[in-house]
């Protein structure tokens, strides 16, 4: 228990070593430029208290949890003996024979990205600016249906070793792409919605899958092949937030043709 709440003191002393920059700021732009007190002092400071421990407790979870049950995982599926049933690795290796980390991968993207705290609140600013015109659920459903297939195709290219910058130049392409078809509303929100995706549920997870897979797969570099599948997470929600609006403008548009 002692051990647990040293670590615990640590972690909150990194924490406010952290913070304490971006309060000096804010505070120091308030009364220095713009010389007016601070409204409703006691809420926001009793609010920073909050952020603190509700940070440092995250952290710590993070460390005690999410990174060693997503490297536990990574390992557990791809241990010789539940892919294969033997105690030494076959002569020849397919891809497929990996398919339920890509299974794993599809989930945990989804559920981590639906959990998102900064998702949610891109979602119900969309949803308020845009005055309802953009969904909440749609929204996060897309991104999050991005991030998995985004993850699970990361994944993939761990266990087949292909060069990771063919992927992110082909994404890419696509986002531009997309760019000139898609409603000029959605194009700004996409782009934001592949940057709020890589934030605190969902990265210790996916680095933890990532570093756990280049590990356990033979012939993988943690280096070379681990990283990068964060990059995924960011990329494919941008296309599908996209594809989710043109699918929208589309079915609203055959709507009207059909009602003419």
């Amino acid at each position: 228990m002692m051990e647990v709440l040293w670590s615990f003191a640590q972690t909150l002393l990194a924490t406010l070593r952290d913070v304490l920059p971006i309060a000096g700021i804010i505070f120091g732009f308030q009364f220095l430029v713009i010389r007016k007190p601070v409204p409703n002092l006691k809420r926001v400071l009793t609010g920073f208290v909050y952020v603190l421990v509700g940070l440092a407790l995250f952290l710590q979870g993070l460390e005690q949890a999410l990174f060693p049950l997503g490297r536990l995982m990574a390992e557990q599926l791809t241990a010789v003996q539940f892919i294969y049933g033997l105690e030494k690795l076959p002569e020849l290796i397919h891809w497929s024979d990996y398919y339920w980390v890509y299974i794993f991968a599809f989930a945990i993207g989804f559920s981590t990205t639906i959990a998102e705290p900064s998702l949610m609140a891109v979602a119900l600013k969309a949803h308020e600016v845009s005055g309802g015109g953009i969904g909440v659920w749609g929204l996060r459903i897309a991104v999050a249906i991005g991030v998995a297939i985004g993850i699970a195709l990361g994944s993939w290219r761990i266990v087949t070793g292909y060069p990771l910058h063919y992927f992110i130049i082909a994404g890419y392409i696509i986002v531009v792409i997309q760019t000139f078809y898609a409603p000029r509303m959605i194009v700004p929100l996409a782009y934001d919605s592949g940057g709020v995706t890589t934030s605190t549920v969902t990265v210790p997870l996916v680095a933890a899958l990532g570093l756990g897979l280049a590990e356990t797969i033979p012939g993988r570099s943690p280096l070379l092949d681990g990283f990068g599948l964060i990059a995924f997470a960011s990329l494919f929600p941008i296309m599908t937030v996209m594809a989710y609006a043109q699918l929208s403008a589309w079915m609203t548009a055959r709507a009207k043709r059909k009602a003419g």
